[in-house]
C-alpha cells in the first residue's frame, strides 16, 4: 500500500459499493485478471480475420518465440520484458536482440521489409539506441531514460 491518506481522484469511487471492484486484491491481482491464459499462436489467424492492421507482438523473450510470430504471421516483435517486472531477472530487450536477429536473418522468408523487430528495454544511454539498430532493430524504446532525466533534472533533463 502507498500509505497515501487521501485518494486523490473519486472518478471511481462508486465502483466498491457497487461491487465492481475489490480493493483487497491488489494490483497484480487485478492486472492478472485481463490475462487470457487461453491465447496460444493459433489465435494469431483469427486476429488477421478482424482487422486489417499490422499485428506487432509485445513481450517477446527468445529467439524460437520471434521466429514462431514472424511464422504465424505478425508483422514485428516488440523484444520486452515489460520493465522486469513480471520475471524477475529475466533477460532485456536489448541483451536477447542478437540471438533473435541471427535467427530471423537465417529463416527463409525474412526480410526487414516484412518482418520488423522492435526493442523495449536495456536501453540506458544514447549509444545503446545506436547498437540497437546497428544489431538490427528497427526502432528502440527510450522509456526509462526519459523518466529518468525527468526525475532527475526535470523539463530540461528530457528537452536536452
Amino acid at each position: 500500500r502507498n500509505k497515501f491518506k487521501k485518494q486523490g481522484t473519486s472518478v471511481q469511487k462508486d465502483d466498491e459499493k457497487a461491487g465492481k471492484v475489490d480493493r483487497n486484491q491488489g494490483v497484480a491481482r487485478a492486472i492478472s485478471s485481463f490475462i487470457d491464459p487461453s491465447l496460444n499462436w493459433k489465435d494469431i489467424a483469427w486476429f488477421k480475420t478482424i482487422t486489417k492492421i499490422p499485428i506487432v507482438l509485445k513481450g517477446v523473450q527468445c529467439a524460437e518465440d520471434a521466429l514462431l510470430a514472424f511464422r504465424h504471421g505478425c508483422q514485428g516483435v516488440v523484444l520486452s520484458n515489460h520493465g522486469g517486472r513480471q520475471l524477475d531477472l529475466a533477460r532485456s530487450g536489448i541483451e536477447i536482440l542478437p540471438e533473435v536477429m541471427e535467427s530471423l536473418r537465417r529463416e527463409p522468408g525474412y526480410s526487414k521489409d516484412n518482418f520488423e523487430v522492435f526493442v523495449d528495454g536495456g536501453v540506458r544511454r544514447g549509444a545503446d539506441i545506436f547498437k540497437a539498430i546497428a544489431l538490427g532493430a528497427t526502432a528502440v524504446g527510450i522509456g526509462r531514460p526519459t523518466i529518468y532525466s525527468l526525475a532527475a533534472y526535470g523539463r530540461e533533463g528530457v528537452e536536452h
